[in-house]
């Protein structure tokens, strides 16, 4: 009808002059974000940039990009990672990964072992880590493909396997049931990425980009679809906060 097509065009000229689009007026290509602070909570831990770079990785939904790498629920509180990497160098306990998973207000995946934990124990972690809710679990590279195996044959969320270097035999890692990679390699972590692309381009991989823009953009650039980050320590923290206010006296 004359009246709809009117109406159409005149909704056109609106969207042209005020740019519904969600962009800012005259900048058409770059999406305007708002973005809200808490008056108190407004000092946080921020990932590098550079992260937001990944494609990400969807799991049930939502899109991963970045994960913090601790067990700190200070520092969980109050980052703007997407997710967290909640791996700690003891044998996993389920008070620990409970209490995570309580107090997180983003996604956890939570270590279960792989390293001196596996077998059955490594097991019944995974199944405890699940049903106390977390996004996923992941074991440490040692673990033997038997252990992928029954454990992603057991739980229902993903399996995040440590890799460690570009011999792990990565088909068999897969063939086992591994939904994820989390490559850790250190300075050689790009390398081991773009080795692992070569061969599989669609798998999803979760690596360490170290702590600088740059650092983290060659493991991007590498094929990494989300950004590990390991955050300063609470000392180094305070030590920026308190040089403030040192200065105020």
């Amino acid at each position: 009808m004359l009246e709809d097509k009117i109406a159409d065009k005149l909704a056109d000229k609106i969207a042209e002059k005020l740019d519904v689009s969600g962009s800012v007026p005259g900048a058409k290509s770059k999406k305007y974000v708002p973005q809200i602070n808490s008056k108190l909570r407004h000092h946080i831990l921020k990932v590098p940039s550079a992260a937001r770079n990944a494609s990400g990785i969807v799991v049930n939904g939502s899109r991963i990009k970045s994960l913090v790498f601790t067990t700190d629920i200070a520092i969980i509180r109050n980052c703007n990672a997407d997710a967290v990497l909640a791996v700690y160098p003891f044998t996993p306990q389920p008070t620990i990964s409970s209490s995570v998973l309580r107090y997180s207000s983003i996604p956890v995946f939570c270590g279960v072992g792989g390293g001196t934990t596996q077998g059955i124990r490594t097991l019944q972690l995974a199944w405890d880590a699940e049903t106390e809710g977390a996004m996923g679990v992941v074991v440490n590279a040692p673990i033997g493909n038997e252990d992928v195996q029954r454990i992603s044959n057991y739980i229902d969320i993903p399996l995040v396997v440590t890799v460690v270097s570009e011999k792990t035999d990565i088909a068999a890692r897969l063939d086992a049931g591994a939904s994820i990679l989390n490559v850790s390699a250190a300075a050689r972590t790009p390398e081991v990425v773009r080795a692992i692309r070569r061969d599989w381009p669609d798998v999803p991989i979760i690596a360490t980009g170290g702590g600088t823009e740059e650092s983290i953009m060659r493991t991007v650039e590498a094929g990494a679809n989300a950004i590990s980050y390991t955050p300063p320590t609470t000392k180094e923290l305070f030590s920026s906060m308190m040089n403030d206010y040192r200065n105020r006296e």
